[in-house]
């Protein structure tokens, strides 16, 4: 098992853990840390369930879909500097102002 699995299947065996001693069952991981996509968001995941305790599953959807929400517009928003630097880079290019050669 390589490190990155470990540390999926640790982060997924305290997510089923809180789940657990919340009463839901242990397979309820597993469908949150597929949506969830990383350790690191299952992590959060976790720290949320010990923390508010959530009472119905509909809450604890509801805070998974936001993770997945702050997940992805933290992706797009990298994606989009990523794209402006290069533009940047490219009218600040030598090249494109004819000063090469």
């Amino acid at each position: 098992m390589t490190d990155n699995q470990r540390k999926w299947a640790r982060a997924r065996d305290e997510l089923a853990a809180a789940a657990v001693s919340l009463g839901y069952p242990g397979e309820l991981a597993d469908v949150l840390a597929k949506q969830l996509q990383s350790p690191r968001a299952i992590e959060r995941m976790t720290a949320y369930l010990y923390q508010a305790r959530p009472r119905n599953l509909e809450t604890i959807v509801d805070e998974m879909l936001a993770i997945r929400s702050d997940i992805d517009a933290w992706r797009e928003k990298k994606e989009s500097e990523s794209a402006q630097a290069g533009i940047t880079a490219w009218l600040n290019s030598e090249k494109r102002r004819g000063l090469e050669d």
